[in-house]
């Protein structure tokens, strides 16, 4: 996102915004997929005229911590397990009892026959490499949303320091799990596409935090009986589809991205805020620490009309290169697996018939982004 000023001057948990920063016009993931927004909590717990009750009501939202206010977040030392791992992969894809299925060449497989929750911490180590590797790795008939939140919690905590979203509603009293949710007969969608011609809306999440996400989990609790997929791109592989002289020209550049829109939106609809927002500058290429490998990511010292033809190019270069990106349906059991490093991605608010969708993901943060430098 292009850089904005900010006042130095906290937010209440609840207020309007400090300032009414300029954005992308509304075109932003905010906008289709919501934060703060109220939901008919009864209609989730017992259903409606044309929908079921919630199938894990103990992952429905909610914003019990409105008074409490959160620090900054602290830097801390990240290790990445997948440095530790046997590249062989015997305890995560044990042979003969696990079936693999590759989507696409460079992104995206399908994992039947193994428990996450069952791994061992050499499993684990394998896990991080193997996503790493894969970039997106959809593991199916997972009994993820059946555990103890907690025991979720224990196992995503260690790949890194559980991330605490500042806007969005997590179950009650487990403010590390962000859920993304819209609930029975919501029409938002709908309503978001009279404005727009589609729900595309590629990012990578949280980027504005100094040390955003690495390897990353999302799980189906509630989802349509079609529609809802995700689609998620190779930034390495991007990068990769670039000249020399083009990926020259990007090593050295930063940009800006930006927390400001996420809480305006969530403040502007009656939400909550729990820690003031950021900007954070990382590079446009990064290092990857265990698969040493530069990814494009998205400018500092352009002027605006400079680096909107930059940006537009390379959102441009991503969105409409379908051979680099790979697409995960959703099934109940699954559990996709990704690195936070080196995709972005889109959900896809297709279905217009009201029926509920709920994701719990659990998101450990990672290094700080760094860039080695330009080897051609």
């Amino acid at each position: 996102m292009a850089p904005s000023l900010v006042e130095d001057t906290p937010l209440s948990l609840r207020a309007a915004p400090k300032s009414t920063l300029k954005t992308d016009a509304g075109f932003n993931k905010e906008n289709v997929i919501g934060y703060g927004e109220a939901y008919k909590h009864e209609n989730e717990l017992k259903g409606t005229e044309k929908q079921p009750p919630a199938s894990f009501p103990n992952y429905l939202p909610v914003w019990d911590n409105e008074t409490e206010r959160y620090p900054p977040l602290q830097p801390f030392e990240h290790y990445d397990h997948g440095k530790d791992a046997d590249p062989t992969f015997p305890d995560l894809l044990p042979k003969d009892k696990v079936e693999v299925d590759d989507i696409t060449p460079t992104i995206g497989t399908e994992v039947r026959g193994v428990q996450l929750s069952q791994l061992s911490k050499e499993g684990k180590d394998q896990l991080a490499l193997y996503v790493a590797q894969r970039k997106v790795v959809a593991f199916r008939d997972q009994d993820f949303a059946h555990l103890p939140i907690e025991k979720a919690l224990e196992f995503g905590g260690y790949f890194g320091r559980h991330h605490i979203h500042q806007t969005s509603g997590a179950p009650k009293g487990f403010p590390e799990i962000h859920l993304v949710h819209r609930g029975a007969d919501d029409r938002s969608g709908a309503e978001f596409l009279s404005q727009r011609t589609n729900t595309i809306t590629w990012h990578s999440d949280v980027t504005f935090e100094k040390q955003p996400p690495g390897t990353t989990f999302l799980y189906i609790l509630d989802g349509p009986s079609s529609g809802g997929d995700t689609l998620f791109a190779d930034m390495a592989q991007a990068y990769r589809r670039l000249s020399p002289e083009f990926r020259k020209r990007l090593h050295g550049l930063k940009a800006v991205h930006s927390g400001i829109e996420q809480v305006n939106n969530s403040l502007n609809k009656g939400g909550i805020a729990r820690r003031d927002p950021i900007t954070s500058e990382h590079p446009i290429v990064r290092t990857h620490p265990t698969l040493t490998e530069t990814v494009t990511r998205y400018i500092v010292g352009y002027k605006k009309e400079e680096s909107d033809y930059l940006l537009k190019f390379l959102y441009d270069h991503i969105a409409l290169s379908q051979d680099l990106q790979t697409r995960v349906r959703w099934r109940p059991g699954t559990v996709v697996v990704w690195d936070n490093r080196v995709v972005t991605h889109s959900a896809l608010f297709d279905w217009e018939d009201g029926q509920r969708r709920h994701h719990a993901r659990i998101t450990p943060q990672a290094e700080a982004p760094y860039e080695t430098p330009y080897e051609g």
